[in-house]
């Protein structure tokens, strides 16, 4: 019997104001893409019951439409256009839950002037990796919010982390085009 079934990360969805301007963002920050509508902005929405069980969503939530985007390379983002009426503002990272996911970027300085001119607003500018596992030279990352307000992290690895890798061969997970045979 396999003890792990879990095989990666499938997708990380998002709620968002408006759908069409998230897309946007995406398409605009990072070169997302449109797979499909599983429920398009002129579908009749879905609200009621069976949604709210299904979603565990605040009573009388209405799911206005749902879309489907891939990056070029890791988990789908599915994106939520939902209207309730006790909507809470976006979690910040000290807040239980989760709190950020982290784009992988070849170009970080490339990558926050997209991000910026797509509407986001970057907190810091790249600066090293602070935890000793992840230093090694040019690895940077950055902290900034979609223009929702959810935080969203750059990162960029280029060198190879010698202080936990020389101890495992377990590794992080990278880009197929960064990743060699042995990380696969």
């Amino acid at each position: 019997m396999q003890s792990n079934l879990a095989l990666g990360m499938d997708h990380v969805g998002i709620t968002v104001k408006n759908l069409e301007a998230a897309t946007r963002f995406f398409q605009d920050a990072f070169g997302a893409e449109v797979i499909y509508d599983s429920v398009a902005p002129d579908d009749e929405p879905l609200e009621g019951e069976e949604p709210e069980h299904i979603l565990h969503v605040a009573k009388g939530t209405t799911i206005s439409a749902v879309r489907m985007l891939k990056l070029q390379y890791g988990p789908g983002l599915e994106l939520f256009e939902m209207n309730a009426a006790d909507q809470a503002d976006p979690v910040r990272p000290s807040d239980y839950g989760l709190q950020h996911f982290a784009v992988y970027v070849d170009d970080i300085e490339e990558a926050i002037r997209l991000f910026e001119a797509a509407g986001g607003r970057m907190f810091t500018e790249p600066q090293p990796l602070m935890f000793p596992p992840e230093k090694g030279e040019g690895n940077y990352f950055c902290y900034g919010t979609r223009p929702w307000g959810s935080v969203i992290e750059l990162i960029t690895l280029p060198t190879p982390l010698p202080s936990y890798e020389d101890d495992t061969e377990l590794r992080r997970w990278k880009p197929a085009k960064h990743a060699t045979n042995e990380s696969l």
